[in-house]
């Protein structure tokens, strides 16, 4: 036996005197404890529904931001119209944007400035999660035909 090698068999019957599993035996398989479970759930009941307040606001800003857009565009649009007709009076026009956006109202209000000039305010009203939100765009116009104009 000179050369063999030889291994000293520790307590646990393995080499390192570390005990293992033995053959043929089912070993007890890793499992989480009651504690950590418990823990893994609080924390879950605790993160949750901060996650879902965060994607609430998230959700209304951008609902919020896509109305507000949308409201430019259709005012834009209107005053557009408006000073191309040159539908403009000193009496205040107002309607809805049937039958594309009927939940959007505009009214537009005129009034008169120095050297022939019309300031042109256009109001665009909508209702959004039961409150009432509004956009202003505003314009000057020269009315070429005025006699107050600068000579």
């Amino acid at each position: 036996m000179s050369g063999a090698r030889v291994i000293p068999i520790g307590w646990g019957g393995t080499p390192n005197g570390v005990p293992g599993r033995r053959c043929g035996t089912r070993g007890a398989r890793p499992a989480f404890t009651l504690v950590e479970v418990l823990a893994t759930l609080v924390l879950i009941g605790i993160i949750l529904p901060v996650a879902m307040r965060g994607v609430s606001v998230a959700l209304a800003a951008a609902s919020q931001a896509k109305h507000r857009a949308e409201a430019a565009t259709l005012a834009d649009s209107k005053l557009n119209q408006l000073v191309a007709e040159g539908s403009m009076t000193t009496a205040m026009q107002s309607g809805d944007f049937s039958p594309e956006h009927p939940d959007y109202h505009w009214a537009v209000q005129t009034a008169q400035r120095d050297f022939g000039l019309t300031e042109v305010n256009l109001r665009v009203t909508w209702s959004e999660r039961g409150q009432e939100h509004n956009l202003v765009v505003s314009t000057f116009n020269y009315d070429v035909n005025s006699s107050s104009g600068a000579q």
